[in-house]
């Protein structure tokens, strides 16, 4: 519920409503030096933020997860896959016509189904890559738009 008001009213700024939502074990990896500032601008420039989530693992530190709400993240920590998880809230969400644009951070060729999916319901997508080492030519290919952090 709350995450369809925060969609309907926003962030105040006019534009597009963005849903972002980052796969957490695969962005926030060592070799990519993935900031969390970096991936709430990156949404930011794509219209109004109506969803911010990050998923992780139960490996994850408190150190991120308390980041990462200070910074406006939803935090979502399962047990289970990260992929499914983030795969099947993004898919809802967008079913639900609660935001205009959806974008992806991940490397994971896994999310190229959702990204389709939300591209047929009338959603703008968007794939979100680490680092251009960590871009998926899949990904890139499925979405409307590209954006490699760092560049």
């Amino acid at each position: 519920m709350f995450d369809r008001l925060r969609s309907r009213f926003g962030t105040g700024t006019d534009g597009p409503t963005v849903g972002l939502f980052v796969d957490g074990p695969n962005v926030f990896r060592e070799e990519f030096d993935v900031d969390l500032d970096d991936l709430r601008t990156a949404a930011e420039e794509l219209g109004r933020v109506g969803v911010l989530r990050l998923y992780l693992d139960e490996h994850a530190t408190p150190g991120l997860i308390q980041a990462a709400e200070a910074r406006g993240f939803e935090v979502i920590v399962t047990s289970g896959d990260v992929d499914v998880k983030l795969a099947v809230d993004a898919t809802a969400l967008t079913g639900e016509g609660a935001i205009d644009r959806l974008a992806i951070a991940s490397r994971d060729t896994d999310f190229k189904p959702v990204l389709e999916h939300a591209g047929r319901n009338g959603v703008e997508t968007i794939a979100i890559a680490p680092g251009s080492y960590g871009r998926s030519d899949a990904l890139r290919n499925a979405a409307d738009d590209a954006v490699t952090l760092g560049e």
